[in-house]
């Protein structure tokens, strides 16, 4: 084993290669310590997007009101309401807007004019808190030099003025305003927003994951921790039957089977025809389309009734494939959702807990009494079919890599933790110890144990033992008791189908719901995860905010903040808003409140942005810089190395290569 003085050596040797004489070492040093006196970026979260691509577009477009705020500080009342309104849509949408503008604008050169130079004050304004080579990274390519020319000019300067204006001039004189000021106002959206977290849970519910996944995979930066749902389709992708059987059937339950055939092509066909086959003279009534607007959505009748049907036939083929998985995995506790067996077929009824309750629905016709948890012949052949499509999609094994790459299942981060669901709890506020795999788990020790085996679950060698388990913790993950992402006692799909008793359709929050009001357990927590209590947060995504019943997404005396107050349309009517996110910038914490979004038609014309309170929750003592990050941490270090380096090159023991 190598001294620690060897080691050292070793790795001035390397770092030689990168700055090969004093004065490159130097430089960087210079560098460095002068980005860490630099303003931290901001960092933007969102939670619980659950497919609604229009509205997580408009935030992410606006920043949360960042881009407003940037417009309201450069600008104050030199201009109108009116213009900053008019300013801020042509940079959420600069195609669509200038379309309208230029069938109504008189004269077309002098409005480019001023556009040009209020949205370069604008990216003037963004790019403050950056270097000038970060800046210039962020550039388009088409455009670089000469933004570069307009960000960094000073048109006021008397031997300036003309060359400036002149910029402006040939490129309107060209026929390249249009697409100068569509990269102007995508810098602006870059600039303004350093870094974007999404706190799980993108798919399911609205119709728009696959162009949302489209979306991040371009983003600048990003990361993301997975959600229950989110877990779920990488357990599809995987080819688990049992995920694949519960994807498909809250595509159906909320009318979006366009999103399997259209956005990922997997063809539906086989299922629709089983559907057909088992249940064409059944009215499938308790499997109705959850369309959140059905004025949007464009479905006949005919189409609305084979979806039904499709639903049922997978919800059946679901409870039988995760009877199965119960039977093969004791260890996961959940022997109480075996539930065909407990089904007298004859009578119409169900006994759970020595109760019995009559059965909204008694067609069963694939399921044997005898081994009710057995796919039939024609249901085994439907699924085959599906995991085959879903294994073959490259579209979905493409959003499913990303998501490994750029997620997780928590995140510590500039003193904060992000986390999508919940720490399982018991009542007594100790954390639960889970048993799987031989092992006792509780805390991180039970994030870090599922995440592990949800990436052999998807990369492991297809038909080892090691990919069966992990597949299985996918679904764990997905609904179980002690998941990490769920924090509920059960999932009770089976009950909301087909019994009429409120007691068992109830699905019980963990007991990390009510101790998250305590600060004693969230600092509890911040420790468990390796940070300090006294200046951390809990950014927590997955359990909606009842905003209209007086619910506060502040815990635990301002320690835990809960971004999910109903991003998603399903959830709308119970929070009574349309999300919190979070925006965390040098001078501290703040959530926003959104209203729901109307329509990209009415954002684009009538100029309406979202309506969004700001709640600061947390207050920066003094500004903070990058030096105060984890990114200023690591760049400390570095400093530290090259200097070093230094001390290496002037005493002889490493030669400068000139």
């Amino acid at each position: 084993m190598l001294k620690m003085d060897e080691m050292q050596m070793r790795y001035l040797k390397l770092l030689s290669e990168k700055y090969p004489t004093i004065a490159a070492a130097s430089t960087e040093i210079i560098n460095l310590e002068a980005i860490l006196n630099l303003p931290k970026g901001t960092e933007h979260a969102l939670s619980d997007i659950h497919g609604e691509d229009e509205q997580f577009f408009h935030v992410l477009k606006n920043g949360s009101g960042a881009v407003r705020a940037k417009i309201e500080e450069e600008f104050g009342n030199s201009i109108s309401s009116k213009d900053k309104k008019q300013l801020a849509t042509i940079i959420y949408y600069p195609e669509q807007k200038l379309q309208l503008i230029e069938k109504e604008e008189e004269d077309l050169e002098d409005f480019y004019k001023m556009i040009f130079n209020r949205l370069i004050r604008v990216v003037r304004r963004a790019q403050l808190k950056y270097t000038r080579s970060k800046v210039r990274k962020a550039l388009p390519k088409d455009f670089a030099y000469i933004m570069e020319e307009l960000i960094y000019v000073n048109s006021d300067a008397l031997n300036k003025e003309a060359y400036y204006n002149e910029i402006i001039h040939t490129i309107i004189r060209i026929g390249r305003a249009k697409e100068f000021i569509i990269a102007l106002s995508n810098l602006i959206q870059r600039l303004v927003i350093d870094h974007l977290h999404i706190v799980g849970d993108i798919f399911d519910r609205g119709p728009g994951a696959a162009a949302i996944m489209d979306h991040l995979m371009a983003y600048h930066s990003v990361d993301i921790q997975w959600g229950n749902h989110d877990v779920l389709w990488m357990g599809a992708a995987s080819g688990h039957p049992a995920c694949i059987a519960n994807v498909i059937r809250i595509c159906a339950r909320y009318g979006n089977i366009d999103t399997l055939e259209d956005d990922y092509g997997i063809n539906m066909m086989p299922l629709a025809n089983l559907a057909q086959q088992m249940y064409g003279d059944d009215p499938c009534d308790l499997f109705h389309i959850h369309h959140v607007d059905r004025q949007a959505v464009q479905i006949s009748k005919i189409e609305e009734n084979i979806e039904e049907k499709m639903q049922k036939a997978i919800a059946i083929i679901q409870f039988k494939l995760e009877g199965q998985l119960i039977q093969r995995r004791p260890e996961f506790h959940n022997k109480d959702r075996l539930l065909l067996d407990k089904i007298n077929y004859e009578k119409s009824t169900i006994t759970i807990d020595g109760k019995e309750y009559p059965l909204l629905d008694n067609h069963f016709p694939t399921i044997d009494p005898a081994d009710p948890y057995a796919l039939s012949p024609e249901e085994q052949d439907v699924m085959d079919r599906l995991t085959h499509a879903f294994m073959k999609c490259e579209k979905l094994q493409r959003h499913v890599q990303f998501l490994f790459s750029k997620g997780s299942l928590y995140l510590t981060m500039n003193d904060n933790l992000y986390y999508h669901g919940c720490v399982p709890f018991n009542e007594d506020g100790t954390f639960r110890k889970v048993h799987l795999n031989g092992k006792s788990l509780s805390g991180k020790a039970l994030y870090d144990f599922v995440e592990a085996w949800i990436r052999k679950g998807y990369y492991s060698e297809e038909g080892s033992e090691d990919k069966a388990y992990g597949q299985d913790i996918m679904w764990f993950t997905w609904s179980n008791v002690n998941s990490p992402v769920f924090g509920k006692e059960k999932m009770a799909t089976f009950e909301r189908y087909f019994i009429n008793e409120p007691s068992l359709r109830e699905e019980r929050k963990d007991y990390y719901y009510q101790l998250i009001n305590d600060e004693k357990i969230c600092r509890k927590i911040l420790v468990e995860f390796g940070m300090d209590p006294d200046i951390s947060h809990i950014i927590n995504g997955h359990m909606p905010v009842k905003f209209k019943k007086g619910e506060s997404p502040i815990k635990g005396n301002g320690k835990l903040l809960i971004i999910d107050g109903g991003f998603s349309k399903a959830y709308q009517s119970t929070t009574g808003i349309a999300g919190y996110t979070l925006i965390y910038n040098s001078y501290g914490l703040r959530l926003v409140t959104h209203e729901p979004f109307q329509s990209l038609e009415k954002a684009i014309i009538e100029e309406t942005d979202i309506k969004s309170d700001y709640m600061l929750v947390a207050r920066a003592v003094k500004r903070k810089m990058v030096a105060d990050t984890d990114r200023g941490r690591q760049m400390k270090k570095d400093i530290d190395n090259l200097e070093e380096l230094l001390k290496a090159y002037r005493s002889g023991l490493i030669r400068e290569k000139h």
